[in-house]
């Protein structure tokens, strides 16, 4: 049950120079928040989230950034992937009004979570962090949710100057939100952590993956948590126990790296 299911592209879009959405066939039932392995034949398998949700059709959307997202940025319509999952736990919608927080390529999963809570009927309010104008995507897409949607640049060049941090803090400190969920810099994500406080709280975690399904070990977190498994969305009451949330990852080799 394990082995990929070879499936073809059946479009690909290019959301700014660096940044690309891949659909293709799958019926296989996903929630947002979950990620799939993606094979590319003799080239890799690399997790890759979900950012595309339909009953037929799922996609991945990321930044190319080494060999195996080179080779997935370059696929055309036809050109053949293997699947597998969709594995790990997503958001949980809780609550009438959420705040949902993307950082940088952390967009990607936040838009699929944004489309599926509002067709429940949650009002949600949408903060996108990029450094520039330049690195933005699905801006457009998440209006058409009806989502309230914020933009946030390091440089100035699109919406507020600055973090999505000091934005989300000072719409936290007017408005009420029965739930904040959260794809992105870990080092944003553990400053929104702190901030929200006793607002119930969900974040996405990246950490290097081998399997995907629980067995080497490699994504491990905190006290024996996989984020392939118990992941890759923890709660705040998971999170504020996971002392390397925030401070750092681990390598191939199982090296500490320091965010």
């Amino acid at each position: 049950m394990n082995y990929p299911k070879v499936t073809k592209m059946i479009e690909g879009k290019k959301e700014n120079s660096d940044v690309k959405t891949l659909l293709f066939e799958y019926p296989e039932k996903t929630h947002s928040g979950q990620f799939f392995m993606i094979w590319i034949p003799g080239v890799d398998e690399i997790p890759m989230s979900v950012s595309y949700i339909t009953k037929n059709v799922k996609g991945i959307t990321f930044r190319k950034v080494g060999d195996a997202t080179k080779a997935l940025f370059n696929l055309k319509e036809g050109d053949k992937i293997g699947i597998r999952g969709p594995y790990g736990n997503g958001f949980k919608f809780n609550g009438k009004k959420i705040l949902f927080v993307g950082g940088g390529t952390g967009i990607a999963m936040m838009v699929s979570a944004v489309e599926q809570a509002t067709k429940k009927n949650i009002s949600a309010t949408v903060i996108l962090g990029a450094k520039s104008k330049k690195e933005l995507f699905f801006e457009d897409r998440i209006k058409k949710c009806g989502a309230e949607v914020h933009i946030t640049t390091d440089d100035g060049s699109q919406g507020h100057k600055g973090f999505a941090t000091d934005l989300a803090e000072k719409l936290i400190s007017k408005n009420k939100y029965d739930l904040v969920l959260t794809c992105g810099p870990e080092i944003m994500m553990k400053k929104l952590f702190e901030i929200c406080g006793n607002i119930p709280f969900q974040a996405s975690l990246e950490r290097y993956m081998k399997c995907g399904i629980g067995i080497c070990g490699q994504c491990t977190v905190g006290k024996g948590l996989r984020v392939c498994e118990e992941g890759p969305v923890f709660d705040g009451k998971t999170l504020k126990n996971i002392e390397d949330f925030g401070v750092f990852k681990r390598d191939a080799a199982g090296r500490k790296i320091r965010f």
